[in-house]
């Protein structure tokens, strides 16, 4: 993990830990090394931002470190993260740039850079920017005269996105009741339209942002507005958002929900039944649940386990050729159409599977019997001290072996916060209580001590 770089971006409150003044060194540093690998040629470099009130504080920030190093700008303006990454593949940028905290809420606030392939920006990249935003490297050269960089509207890219999508699904919508809640973030102004344009009735809450109200109480981290808006209005289906729209969770016809790990089954089966699944795997994550594995070993179907985070999914399925996978928290990636997780484009692949199946999601979402899952936050402020505490490993050691084959305990560093996330998985919701618990417990004696 990095100073600032997590794994997903450089996140934190506007102002506080991302403040102007590094998100101006970010793009000095990006618009200097994407100009060096084509010496004589002004870099391309996309930005795209969510509705946070601070995204527009960010992209002018940005904006001006890129031209100043001598790259050009395009501007997305609001949009998703998936149609930024889109946008780069399809359009030979050197790279984009997405301004999102995603599901965070509205004061927070991050910067995605995503490479020409439309895959999270490497490692490697991320630890120079850090070096530079320290003051660890040579000061960078600014563009004089004509070469100078430049900002120009390309909301036309955003557009061909939405054309984009239009063309995957095989089949129309139409006679299809469907709910979106998006979040008050960068799906409002995109998902609803495509839904129309490819037949359905489409119903939408939480699409009238105001720069303070993204994933306030809404979206894919808060199911309940949607879950009751399907049930109040008799929908076929509900899909859920966050807030810069690469992550997708559902809800069925009761208002029951969906998951990641239910997507990651209903479609892997569908693409395994049409010859569609390059090497009968699908790709995970470690968060991922007993019950998916124990129903894909059921149908035939392999799977492979990445550390959380959809970068990490995406790198594996690229490398391996694999043609689905994802995250539980709604990160899904369908390998033939995006390079990222594309909220709008898992909703499409369900809307697909319902549709040419002939079954409602109730139905298709029974066939995985889920293991509750118990999860639990410790605040902390050196995570891997707390991580190789002796007696905090004994404690996990001790629940790990009580569980057996019946379950697990996962114990990890978030990747964007100051936590450490403590998770357990087994027969009852009274036994993963009881388990984190106990960890929890011993890991806050441990930090007061």
């Amino acid at each position: 993990m990095g100073r600032y770089f997590g794994t997903d971006g450089f996140r934190g409150e506007a102002n506080v830990t991302l403040t102007a003044e590094k998100a101006f060194a970010v793009g000095r540093f990006i618009g200097w090394y994407y100009g060096e690998l084509h010496p004589g040629k002004p870099a391309r470099i996309a930005i795209g931002k969510d509705t946070r009130r601070s995204s527009y504080m960010l992209e002018y920030s940005l904006s001006a470190g890129l031209t100043a190093s001598g790259a050009d700008v395009y501007l997305l303006h609001v949009t998703t993260t998936p149609s930024v990454s889109y946008v780069v593949r399809t359009d030979g940028f050197d790279c984009g740039i997405m301004i999102s905290a995603s599901h965070n809420p509205f004061y927070d606030n991050g910067i995605k850079i995503i490479r020409a392939n439309g895959q999270k920006i490497e490692p490697e990249i991320e630890a120079k920017i850090e070096d530079y935003i320290d003051g660890k490297t040579d000061p960078l050269p600014l563009a004089h005269r004509e070469k100078i960089g430049r900002t120009i509207d390309y909301s036309a890219g955003r557009n061909r996105y939405i054309g984009y999508l239009l063309t995957i699904p095989s089949r129309a919508f139409e006679n299809k009741k469907v709910g979106l809640d998006c979040a008050n973030g960068a799906s409002s102004a995109i998902a609803k339209s495509v839904f129309e344009a490819l037949g359905a009735q489409v119903f939408v809450i939480n699409n009238k942002p105001d720069g303070l109200n993204i994933n306030r109480e809404c979206g894919s981290t808060y199911l309940s507005d949607i879950s009751g808006f399907v049930k109040e209005n008799k929908l076929d289906v509900g899909f859920a958002y966050d807030g810069d729209a690469d992550r997708c969770l559902c809800v069925d016809e009761n208002g029951r929900e969906i998951n990641g790990d239910h997507i990651i089954y209903i479609c892997g089966k569908y693409f395994k039944e049409n010859g569609k699944l390059r090497k009968n795997k699908v790709v995970t994550t470690v968060m991922s649940n007993i019950g998916l594995y124990k129903a894909l070993d059921r149908e035939g179907i392999g799977y492979v386990q990445t550390p959380v985070g959809d970068k990490y999914v995406a790198e594996e399925m690229i490398n391996e050729g694999y043609d689905l996978g994802g995250e539980q928290s709604g990160h899904i990636i369908f390998g033939k159409f995006a390079a990222t997780g594309d909220g709008i484009l898992t909703s499409l692949m369900v809307m697909e599977t319902m549709i040419e199946l002939k079954a409602p999601l109730s139905a298709l979402g029974d066939e995985v019997q889920m293991y509750p899952q118990v999860l639990k936050n410790v605040v902390v402020d050196d995570k891997k001290a707390v991580m190789e505490n002796d007696k905090v490993r004994e404690a996990i050691a001790r629940a790990s072996a009580e569980l057996g084959d019946e379950g697990r305990v996962l114990v990890r560093e978030s990747g964007t916060e100051p936590k450490i996330r403590v998770m357990a998985e087994a027969r009852t919701t009274e036994l993963c209580e009881s388990i984190v618990d106990r960890i929890v417990e011993v890991m806050k004696s441990e930090i007061k001590a």
